[in-house]
């Protein structure tokens, strides 16, 4: 549906039942904005998403806030303004970056404390996801005023969610520091964390931060997915040291890229291994408690743990 469309569609009355002939969920959901669009907005800051690349990923929600608040920040002006003339939208565009951010902050805990409405778009996704927005929700609800989320595009779960790798738990961190010293001491606690990881990494550096990231986790499945939701969107599966040795030889990718790396390797715990953890756990409590602690600690299974410590006490 063009813009046109929809607004005609919005402002059109005849589309709409009459109130005593809509059944009572379709009342309850009209409440939520399914037929009708957004009420005004209320005083507050309003935390909207916008499209990663496809510019109808953006949602009817988004475009009525947008059409109404009061001010608009964005991170930059002449990017947002793109998304704003193809949506046929007119807001009062203001800068919110980190050069500025101290004296924007200033001006929008004004705007709001005089009861007008705001709204923080990114470049592109899900503002305070990686960029300093977050010191500004901090300060708003410091100074007692609401925060509203208004939902939409986010590299980081579109990039996790066409990987193929476990979702159930992830840890998002971001991007790694771009010196390999400091990539790799950032890597390293995260070695253990028993999830998914998920980063944000540029093209020049994606070759070595991903030779790093096979010695310090070990050679995991991973993907990297790219320009999500544009022309030439692209998700690449492999082990870390494969993706590493693909692009060191293929060269920089463009775009911007989500790296995906799937939870630690089970290996598998020798006997001589497990009978040395089993033996110290027994010193300090009994076949029952030194089976649990192999289990949760080795990773072995709890019944091979037992018996294993069964024989040692005897």
């Amino acid at each position: 549906m063009r813009v046109d469309d929809w607004r005609q569609a919005m402002s059109n009355p005849s589309s709409d039942p009459a109130p005593e002939a809509a059944a009572p969920e379709q009342i309850e959901a009209d409440r939520i904005g399914v037929r009708r669009s957004s009420p005004p907005p209320e005083a507050g800051l309003y935390v909207v998403a916008t499209p990663i690349g496809n510019l109808r990923d953006i949602t009817l929600r988004a475009l009525d806030i947008l059409a109404a608040v009061d001010r608009v920040y964005a991170e930059d002006t002449r990017v947002a303004r793109k998304l704003m003339e193809a949506y046929s939208l007119r807001p009062r565009l203001y800068a919110y970056h980190e050069h500025n951010a101290e004296a924007a902050r200033d001006d929008i805990l004004k705007t709001l404390a005089a009861g007008q409405s705001v709204a923080l778009i990114s470049d592109a996704g899900t503002p305070l996801i990686s960029d300093p927005g977050f010191k500004l929700a901090r300060a708003v609800i410091a100074a007692g005023h609401r925060i509203f989320p208004i939902p939409g595009a986010s590299a980081l779960l579109a990039g996790l969610v066409t990987a193929g790798l476990p979702t159930d738990r992830f840890l998002f961190a971001g991007f790694l520091p771009p010196k390999e010293s400091a990539r790799r001491t950032a890597l390293t606690p995260l070695a253990s964390v028993e999830a998914s990881l998920v980063f944000y990494e540029t093209g020049p550096r994606l070759a070595e931060s991903l030779a790093d990231m096979a010695s310090v986790l070990g050679d995991r499945p991973a993907a990297i997915a790219r320009e999500l939701t544009k022309l030439f969107e692209e998700t690449r599966r492999a082990t870390l040291s494969q993706l590493a040795a693909h692009y060191a030889q293929a060269g920089p990718p463009k775009g911007e890229i989500v790296v995906i790396i799937g939870p630690p390797l089970q290996t598998e715990v020798s006997d001589a291994a497990l009978d040395a953890f089993l033996r110290e756990a027994l010193t300090r409590g009994g076949v029952k408690d030194a089976a649990s602690e192999a289990a949760e600690q080795l990773g072995v299974p709890r019944k091979r743990a037992y018996a294993r410590a069964l024989e040692l006490k005897a």
